[in-house]
């Protein structure tokens, strides 16, 4: 008998209820482990899924809260009784240890119950009434009530760093799906394996609770014109991505060109800045030096939150800061990379760094192939103010030092940073005068502000801010991560003299 315990993909698509495929194949690219084969999307696939989620739209979009919250808690359900295979092929697409991949997946069901629990309690609905004053002078007013509905079809685009929390049945899908939005997903070709995984999870729990087939559809490879026509498609109504600068500012472009422009929800790039003031320097600076280094090569640096700049004042504690961090990387031992795509971009942004006037070589190592290696460069902050590419993003474990003059030369360090998903403040209390001098900027320039911690790891929670102006994220009103992620998917309708029988539910 065949060991059904050893997870084979069968390289289909799902569209709307059924696994489909065409001649054309793929191969993923796994970092040991077989390689299988994955069938190529395609726009015509691209057409049926968007014409089966408009359809699934008139039933899942006036579905009751109830119900909706069956449906993820059943996914959470599914995905958890598929832990085993979620780990097997996710280790050998992404090269990522066992470990990290089993507390992603605990961290994606959680979000979907989390989320179950939110839109039951209903508080997302922000639901207002103005009753009707019909004795009002000079002018009557009419019954007004308010409440926020489900915009339609939904787009999302797989990251390559998560494959469960941001891919496929990541935030973006699982907050569409509370709002009551169909999703149509553009499997990552990072890890097509644990992107079908995913989609057997979400069939499986719409056969169990009823849901239309068309609330979900996984179209996987494919080239530009696949994402093109998903993103141009006119019944999509927004779009979700997590992913480089690049990537996503094309796509939000299509999303703007388009006769009717639709919000385009994009996770773009960020250095989360840290900024270390001299009595915490002077007191622990070893402390956090040790403690950045942690997290600055967490997972290979491949988190969207990773705290590539430390912006330090002149002074011997900050060169003892320095060397702290130097030794501390020194000991790190070589990671493999998600994909050879991005380690090759990886070592291009470690010599763009390298190559930059001003810039100084603190740790250097050799990383090959899909190894990644930290390390450590540091500049003036004279110099970080002339060379703006330096606040470009390299996706991976390097980390630069800025040494500022004084604490005029460290604010003046911090207007000129592009947005940010995180800013962090490493202050003792008598760092406070100067810490409050910095927070009218880095509220201005991330949408996360940390005091004596470091932004790898973000809370799947109600107040949990997972975004930030551009090119941190496209969209500064909007959050990738938690509760409030939910309502991007959502927008407001009022009802004016309506009878309670033609109301929504919500408003009942």
């Amino acid at each position: 008998m065949p060991d059904t315990s050893i997870f084979t993909p069968h390289g289909k698509h799902l569209i709307a209820g059924k696994w489909v495929s065409h001649s054309a194949t793929f191969s993923s690219d796994p970092a040991h482990g077989a390689a299988h084969a994955f069938s190529v999307g395609t726009p015509d696939l691209v057409d049926q899924a968007c014409k089966a989620a408009e359809e699934a739209f008139w039933s899942f979009g006036y579905s009751s809260r109830e119900d909706r919250a069956a449906f993820l808690e059943a996914i959470g359900d599914e995905l958890e009784a598929r832990g085993d295979h979620i780990t097997e092929i996710g280790t050998q697409e992404t090269g990522l240890p066992e470990a990290r991949l089993q507390g992603e997946r605990g961290r994606t069901v959680g979000q979907l119950r989390l989320f179950a629990d939110h839109i039951r309690a209903g508080e997302y609905l922000d639901r207002r009434h103005d009753p009707a004053m019909p004795d009002r002078q000079p002018l009557p007013r009419p019954d007004l009530k308010v409440v926020q509905r489900p915009i339609g079809p939904v787009a999302v685009f797989g990251a390559s760093n998560f494959p469960l929390a941001f891919s496929t049945l990541g935030g973006d899908t699982a907050s569409a799906l509370a709002a009551g939005c169909p999703v149509v997903v553009k499997g990552h070709s990072a890890h097509p394996g644990v992107a079908e995984i995913n989609a057997e999870a979400i069939h499986a729990a719409i056969q169990s609770t009823g849901m239309n087939p068309g609330v979900f559809s996984l179209i996987q490879g494919g080239k530009r014109d696949v994402g093109t026509a998903l993103v141009e498609h006119p019944l999509i109504k927004a779009v979700g991505f997590t992913g480089s600068l690049g990537g996503g500012r094309a796509l939000f472009d299509l999303c703007a060109a388009r006769p009717e422009p639709i919000p385009f929800f994009g996770e773009l790039g960020s250095v989360n800045p840290m900024f270390l003031l001299p009595d915490a320097v002077a007191n622990r600076g070893a402390e956090i030096a040790k403690g950045w280094a942690g997290s600055l090569t967490m997972g290979a640096g491949q988190f969207c939150t990773n705290p590539g700049i430390s912006v330090v004042i002149a002074s011997p504690e900050a060169d003892a800061f320095v060397e702290a961090a130097r030794a501390a990387l020194a000991e790190v031992n070589a990671q493999t990379m998600l994909t050879d795509g991005i380690a090759s971009a990886y070592r291009e942004g470690r010599d763009r760094v390298a190559g930059t006037a001003g810039v100084q070589e603190v740790l250097t190592t050799t990383c090959d192939m899909r190894n990644a290696t930290p390390y450590l460069f540091a500049t003036t902050g004279k110099d970080w103010l002339a060379n703006e590419e330096l606040g470009e993003e390299v996706f991976g474990p390097l980390g630069l030092i800025v040494r500022v003059e004084d604490m005029d030369e460290m604010l003046a360090v911090a207007r000129s940073m592009q947005g940010q998903l995180t800013a962090a403040l490493h202050m003792d209390d008598s760092d406070t005068d100067a810490a409050r001098l910095l927070m009218p900027i880095l509220e201005r320039k991330a949408g996360r502000l940390l005091a004596n911690g470091f932004a790898t790891g973000v809370e799947v929670c109600d107040a949990m801010v997972h975004g930030g102006p551009y090119p941190a994220s496209t969209n500064f009103g909007a959050t990738s991560v938690g509760t409030l992620a939910i309502r991007r998917f959502l927008r407001p309708v009022c009802y004016q003299n309506l009878p309670d029988a033609l109301l929504p539910g919500d408003l009942a």
